[in-house]
């Protein structure tokens, strides 16, 4: 049984390490590809994590759709249908471009009207 086992987990050990080479970043040899391997599953694993937290945070006051796109983002590298989800998304969400790439100066406006916000409250609880 234990031998049965170990020679799984070889198979699919090999099975990944191929499929690295021919998808990856072409890496010259088994340590780099079996080290990207390992990337890849860290990477897969945290966005289906924050996809699920996402999920749960649906029903609850909260972001959760934003927490949803941004698990589906950390995916998108990785998986194909993840990339096809948030395209779908980004299209539904009017103002969004194609690319998802937000303007410099939408960033600037929130990061600003964040930091007014944050000060006012600051001031309001402390120095009023």
């Amino acid at each position: 049984m234990a031998e049965e086992i170990d020679d799984v987990r070889r198979r699919i050990e090999q099975a990944a390490i191929q499929a690295e080479f021919e998808t990856g970043e072409r890496e010259a040899t088994v340590e780099a590809a079996k080290a990207h391997v390992a990337l890849r599953l860290a990477r897969m694993t945290l966005g289906v994590t924050v996809v699920i937290i996402g999920i749960i945070a649906l029903p609850l006051p909260g972001p959760g759709w934003l927490i949803i796109a941004g698990g589906l983002t950390i995916l998108a590298k990785d998986v194909a249908w993840a990339d096809r989800a948030l395209r779908y998304i980004r299209r539904r969400v009017p103002g969004v471009p194609e690319d998802g790439r937000i303007p410099r100066s939408s960033l600037v406006t929130m990061a600003f009207v964040t930091l007014a916000a944050v000060s006012a409250s600051v001031w309001w609880n402390f120095y009023r």
